[in-house]
C-alpha cells in the first residue's frame, strides 16, 4: 500500500531527525512532487509577530518557500505550563482537532505531505499525543530515525517501534545516521541483515559527519549568557575546536583552524600576545581563531583589542568563570538553522548519497491537484 505522507520518527533527541527530514524534503521536491511540511507537535518554538510556532518549522518554511501558517505547519506547542494545565482541564484543549485540521488542509494543498516527529517516540505522550498517536492521527507511515551501533541500534529500535506497532502504524524504512566513516559497511551489514529478520527494510546508513556537530559563535554566545562586544557580524563563524587560554602551543596554531578561545578576561591579552607572536614566528598568516570568549573580570588592552579588529574576531563577555563557561560550551545541542547554510546542504547530500531514495519514492502514492 503507499502512502501520501510519511512521518519521520526518531529513537533519541538528537540522532538527525531534522537533518533527514531536511534531505528527504529536498529531494522528494526535486522529482517534481509538491510537497509540504508539518511539524504536528513542538517543544521549542519562536514568537513571530503574534504568531508562535516551532523553530524547526521556519527552517522548512524558507527551504520550501512557503508562508507559514501556524495552524497548518505548527499546530501543537506544548509550551512550559502546557502539560500541567492539559492535566487540570483536558477538554479546555483541541489538541487532535487541531492535528487533524491541519493534515487534512495540508493534503489537500499538496501532492505529498511530511510530518516531523518531536523527540523520542514516547513525547507528547503526556496530552494523549505520542509520536504514534500523531502519525496515526495523520494517517501517515513512518520513517525511523536510529543513531549508528549495532547492538544498542536494534535495541533501541525495538523498543521505539513498539508504540507504532501497537497502533499497526506501517514503517516503510530504518535510517542509521552518524555512523563512524570506517564502521559503516560492518553497521550496514550485520544491521541490514537484523532488520530483515524483523521484517524492516533498511533505507540507508549515514556517516557520522563532523562539520554538523560544529556550533556557531551566536550558539556559544547563548549557552554562556554572554554579550559580543566586538565584531558582532560574525557571529555564524562556525568552531571546529575549543582552547584555553593555558593550552596554547605551536602544533595548534600551525594545525587547527576555527578555534574558540576561553580564557579569563584579565588573561587574555597576554594570550592573544602569544598566538600573534607564534603565528608571526611560524608565518600563519591567517588567525587560528574564530572567536574568542572572555571570561570575568578585566580590561583589554589596545594591542590585543587591534588583533580582534583586524581579523575580525567575534568577542564574547561572560561574567562566567573559564571553567563554567568550557562546561557550557561541551553542552551545547548543536541543531542545523537558517543561520548554518552549509548544514543544510550537507544534510541534503547526505541524504542523496547514503540513502536508497528508490524505495521511498517507491512508497509514495501522488494525487494531482
Amino acid at each position: 500500500m503507499k502512502a501520501r505522507s510519511l512521518y519521520v520518527a526518531a529513537t533519541n533527541q538528537h540522532v538527525g531527525k531534522t537533518t533527514s527530514t531536511l534531505g528527504l524534503v529536498s529531494v522528494i521536491r526535486k522529482n517534481g512532487i509538491n510537497i509540504g511540511y508539518c511539524k504536528p507537535v513542538g517543544q521549542r518554538f519562536l514568537d513571530l509577530k503574534n504568531i508562535r510556532v516551532d523553530k524547526d518549522t521556519l527552517l522548512f518554511a524558507d527551504l520550501l518557500g512557503f508562508e507559514i501558517k501556524p495552524d497548518h505547519h505548527s499546530p501543537v506547542i506544548l509550551g512550559q505550563g502546557a502539560t500541567t494545565a492539559y492535566l487540570d482541564d483536558p477538554q479546555s484543549f483541541n489538541f487532535r482537532q487541531d492535528i487533524e485540521r491541519a493534515a487534512a488542509y495540508l493534503k489537500d494543498h499538496h501532492d505529498f505531505v511530511i510530518f516531523e516527529g518531536t523527540g523520542h517516540p514516547g513525547v507528547g505522550s503526556i496530552v494523549n499525543l505520542s509520536n504514534a498517536d500523531v502519525a496515526r492521527l495523520v494517517d501517515a507511515s513512518v520513517i525511523m530515525i536510529v543513531e549508528g551501533g549495532i547492538g544498542s541500534t536494534i535495541d533501541r529500535l525495538n523498543v521505539s517501534l513498539a508504540m507504532f506497532r501497537e497502533q499497526q502504524i506501517p514503517v516503510v524504512g530504518v535510517i542509521v545516521n552518524k555512523v563512524m566513516p570506517e564502521k559503516l559497511d560492518k553497521v550496514s551489514y550485520y544491521v541490514g541483515k537484523k532488520l530483515r529478520e524483523m521484517g524492516l527494510t533498511l533505507l540507508g546508513v549515514m556517516p557520522y559527519d563532523e562539520a554538523l556537530a560544529y556550533p556557531i559563535i551566536s550558539t556559544i554566545c547563548d549557552a554562556v549568557n554572554g554579550t559580543v562586544i566586538e565584531n558582532t557580524d560574525q557571529i555564524e563563524r562556525q568552531v571546529e575546536d575549543i582552547m584555553a587560554g593555558s593550552l596554547i602551543d605551536i602544533n595548534r596554531i600551525k594545525q587547527a583552524k576555527n578555534i574558540l578561545l576561553v580564557v579569563g578576561a584579565d588573561r587574555l591579552n597576554n594570550a592573544v600576545h602569544k598566538i600573534d607572536l607564534l603565528s608571526q614566528v611560524n608565518d600563519v598568516e591567517r588567525s587560528p581563531l574564530a572567536g574568542i570568549v572572555a571570561t570575568g573580570e578585566g580590561e583589554i588592552n589596545d594591542e590585543c583589542m587591534s588583533y580582534i579588529k583586524r581579523h575580525r574576531l567575534p568577542l564574547i563577555r561572560t561574567h562566567l568563570d573559564t571553567y563554567g563557561s568550557v562546561i557550557k560550551i561541551s553542552k551545547i545541542e548543536v541543531k542545523i538553522n537558517l543561520s548554518t547554510p552549509w548544514k543544510i546542504d550537507r544534510a541534503i547530500t547526505l541524504i542523496e548519497e547514503n540513502i536508497d531514495l528508490n524505495r521511498i519514492m517507491d512508497s509514495i502514492q501522488i494525487k494531482t491537484i
